[in-house]
């Protein structure tokens, strides 16, 4: 069984896949649901898949579902909270493993963090990218909540790197390259060249914050 407060590394990206949420028929209700979509939406997107789809596959009724989650905007708000906490957990964790592995500077550790990600199996890119590309127009919480994610993931990403008077420019640009990192990865049949891209583009930043 999956504890939602401690996301295990190991499904960091797709999500909890539906064998797991069937072997632990005992998880509370509105965690099989969340769990159920966080898994659908991620791997299938939001749009495609339906309130039933999520019900049928939860194994609760339609009064249970309703009863934690008023509306389907309601469980793609839940659905983006629970991703946030989750991914962040991982990159965290993954940054301070690869840098204590590499004995180096912390930005050393930002590609190989990433390479475990997009070399998953389930990897389906950013899953805010991915919400406001479908349903940013239509509803505002689904931007809110991606630009608090995208705020905290730069928040860390300046953490890796030394004070400088550049050090706010540098993480900027980081944060896009590495966006763009997870775009490029998504959609080519593997992610070396986006990963390459990433390094070259690191390597040309990390002259300046070395002298510092």
């Amino acid at each position: 069984m999956r504890n939602v407060a401690h996301p295990d590394r190991s499904v960091y990206n797709g999500g909890v896949r539906n064998t797991d949420i069937q072997s632990g028929p005992n998880l509370p209700a509105r965690e099989r649901i969340l769990l159920t979509a966080h898994d659908l939406f991620y791997r299938e997107g939001i749009r495609a898949t339906g309130i039933d789809r999520v019900i049928a596959e939860a194994g609760v009724t339609k009064v249970t579902f309703y009863r934690h989650f008023p509306s389907k905007n309601a469980l793609i708000s839940a659905f983006l909270e629970y991703r946030h906490q989750r991914w962040m957990a991982w990159f965290k964790e993954a940054l301070q493993r690869h840098r204590s592995a590499r004995q180096g500077k912390g930005l050393d550790a930002l590609v190989p963090a990433l390479a475990e990600w997009f070399r998953d199996e389930s990897f389906r890119g950013c899953a805010f990218i991915n919400s406001v590309g479908e349903l940013g127009g239509t509803l505002s919480e689904v931007v809110e909540i991606a630009r608090r994610h995208k705020l905290e993931m730069t928040a860390v990403i300046a953490s890796l790197l030394p004070a400088s008077t550049q050090r706010k420019q540098d993480t900027q640009a980081i944060a896009l390259a590495v966006d763009g990192a997870i775009v490029r990865a998504q959609f080519d049949e593997t992610p070396d060249a986006a990963l390459k891209a990433l390094a070259r583009i690191l390597k040309s930043i990390r002259p300046r914050t070395d002298r510092t």
